[in-house]
């Protein structure tokens, strides 16, 4: 991580001292009738506002409202299991070291069916039949890091707590310069009316992150579209005293009359979470008029967990809900298909709701919110046209619906009881849903979704895939470590793709040995910076950084440090920047394997040829966007890639 660039604060360590400031001292702008004006409002701060706020707070230029019907920060943690992908991007947003220490690693996962005891004293119940790795090599405290990222940004961003929304007053949708006027009206506690601070403002655009009773959904006239799976299922976290071995690794417990469970061990060492399978409901009937108590849900796990013994002894959180796979037609105001600009977004369960046994909800919906994030930035800033924001249903909804058709069979498979026999026609094989986890754990790892081609992902036929076939386009960047030239600092590359709403092109370049490939580096890096043709001179404010908009770096293949000088480089890939326009050393990479760090062969592992190179482009969210050959025509694609939406700086 970079910072100190213009000027040392020991106070705030981790964070870059601006040059520019808030406009007007932070405060919003006023309207023409009084009213407070903001740039984005966001509804809710569940997982996917909080990381749609805390992207937003990463520019200060920008005014952002946060409204929480809440009295408070949550205090427990309900939906925070965290996937692979999920735990890239709290790497771009710089804490997932602190999830990673704290949290529980689930590396396995144990499979339990039903047993009829054997000949050597074995009881009946349930008996261990596989163990797998929970996810492939190589792929509450969350509430709290966001919130922390939000108040220490320059913005200064907080959530405006016991804030309801009331209504929403749409403008002409064909007017793309009339703002939505915003109702808010403060939450009663204790029985007394708490002042509220301007309860009507106007806003550019309005997210919902409201959740699965979203108001913002309801205000626009939208609805959840699906059908229950008529099955109420309990979740407890509880600190319990039990013989079960498998306590300590995630389980998927399927008994033979008693129903099903599946453990999430928590952090902590001790802590665990366990959803718990109830009846069946009837059509209509809801999980509510169950009268379903804590002392239900512990006695039907004790059951199922037969022959082993499960005494609670605490109980930190539990809840209950019914299994149901539900979708938002639209996920914007306007409509989608009406070819307008949206207005009004809505995200995460607000759009799409499921069960929470595969893990996904909390996961698919922060992607929702980083998808959405970047791309309201780029508008407001001025850097990208507004067309790039009707790419957000374009790609969520079909992320979305790939979601809840993997849930309903996943949801189906883990309700169904054990075959009584292999002619049983309604009971599942346990290792037909053994099979299935597996074979689906890169969709749930988050690292299997492929966006289609767009304004922002180019076709397949204007790149040359085959050139980096491990960097597959509309998919997320598939991180590996090199080393850093100056410095000899092994780091994965990846991680050098923030959250700050930048463009990445990697540069692939070879063999600095190879004086072809060098000059074909020396060229692009001076075209880049000075060719009128270059999206950098086309599209970075003349008063920026040179990466400010798009970030450029090399990664070199096999070599040594010392055969390559960085002052041999272009300008462009050590430049110079910032209030005092200090070097920027951290942009040139080897794929050498030097000091045995556990790095280099990123051209073997991603299929890049050495004799070569590429170019891959990489969009703010860490999704490729293409792939380039390293050729004399390279500016010309990039450029036009770029000229598709992105706006030339007033």
């Amino acid at each position: 991580m970079q910072y100190h660039l213009n000027g040392v604060d020991f106070s705030k360590p981790f964070y870059s001292l601006p040059i520019t400031t808030r406009p007007t001292d932070g405060d919003p702008e006023q309207g023409q009738v009084g009213e407070e004006v903001y740039d984005v409002v966001i509804v809710g701060t569940g997982p996917t506002g909080l990381i749609l706020s805390a992207q937003l707070s990463r520019f200060p230029q920008l005014r952002v409202k946060v409204l929480e019907t809440k009295p408070a920060k949550l205090e427990i943690g309900q939906a925070d299991g965290v996937q692979c992908r999920s735990l890239e991007i709290f790497e771009a947003f710089g804490f997932s070291q602190e999830v990673l220490r704290e949290g529980y690693w689930v590396n396995e996962v144990c499979f339990w069916s039903p047993s009829e005891g054997d000949a050597k004293g074995a009881p009946a119940g349930i008996s261990r039949v596989k163990r797998v790795r929970d996810t492939e090599e190589d792929l509450s405290r969350i509430h709290e890091l966001f919130l922390d990222q939000m108040s220490k940004s320059e913005m200064g961003l907080r959530p405006d707590y016991s804030n309801s929304l009331e209504s929403l007053t749409l403008p002409d949708a064909a007017d793309p310069n009339a703002l939505i006027q915003v109702r808010v009206s403060c939450v009663r506690r204790g029985g007394a009316e708490a002042e509220a601070k301007g309860n009507v403002f106007r806003a550019r655009y309005v997210v919902g992150c409201d959740g699965a009773k979203s108001s913002v959904r309801k205000l626009l006239g939208y609805s959840l579209q699906g059908e229950s799976a008529n099955q109420g299922w309990g979740v407890m976290d509880v600190l319990v005293d039990t013989d079960f071995p498998d306590i300590r690794l995630k389980c998927a417990i399927h008994s033979k009359d008693q129903g099903s469970l599946l453990i999430i061990p928590r952090e902590g060492g001790y802590l665990v979470r366990i959803y718990i399978e109830l009846e069946k409901l009837t059509v209509g009937e809801r999980v509510t008029s169950k009268d379903i108590t804590i002392d239900k849900l512990i006695s039907t796990a004790q059951r199922i967990f037969q022959p082993y013994r499960l005494e609670v002894k605490e109980v930190a959180w539990w809840s209950f809900y019914e299994i149901g796979q539900r979708l938002c037609d639209d996920f914007t105001y306007p409509k989608w298909e009406t070819g307008m600009t949206p207005r009004v977004f809505i995200a995460g369960d607000a759009c799409h709701t499921h069960s929470p046994k595969a893990g996904q909800g909390m996961n698919v919906s922060m992607n929702d919110g980083f998808n959405l994030g970047w791309k309201l930035a780029s508008v407001l800033l001025g850097r990208s046209s507004e067309s790039i924001l009707r790419t957000y249903q374009q790609e969520r909804r079909l992320v979305a619906l790939e979601l809840i058709d993997f849930d309903r069979d996943f949801a189906k498979m883990f309700s169904a009881r054990p075959k009584i026999s292999k002619d049983d026609p309604e009971g599942i094989d346990p290792s037909e849903f053994q099979n299935f986890f597996v074979k689906a754990g890169r969709f749930t790892a988050g690292t299997a979704t492929v966006y289609q081609p767009s304004l922002i992902t180019a076709p397949k036929e204007d790149c040359k895939q085959e050139l980096a076939p491990g960097f597959p386009i509309g998919m997320r960047f598939h991180s590996a470590k090199v080393l850093r030239l100056s410095d000899a600092k092994p780091v994965h590359l990846g991680h050098t793709i923030t959250a700050d709403g930048r463009w990445r092109l990697f540069i692939f370049a070879g063999n600095p040995k190879d004086s072809g490939q060098w000059s074909k580096l020396v060229k692009l890096g001076q075209d880049l910076k000075e060719s009128n043709q270059s999206p950098l001179v086309k599209y970075t404010p003349k008063d920026q950084d040179v990466d400010s908009v798009i970030d450029c770096r090399v990664v070199f293949s096999r070599c040594e440090r010392q055969d390559i000088e960085i002052d041999r480089l272009p300008d462009l890939f050590w430049p110079r920047k910032g209030k005092y326009q200090l070097r920027d050393y951290e942009k040139v990479y080897t794929d050498s394997r030097s000091y045995n760090f556990g790095h280099g062969e990123i051209y073997r592992r991603r299929g890049i040829p050495e004799s070569q190179g590429c170019l891959i482009l990489v969009r703010p969210d860490q999704y490729v966007s293409a792939v380039y050959e390293f050729g004399d025509s390279i500016l010309d694609k990039v450029s036009k890639f770029f000229d598709g939406f992105m706006k030339a700086p007033l």
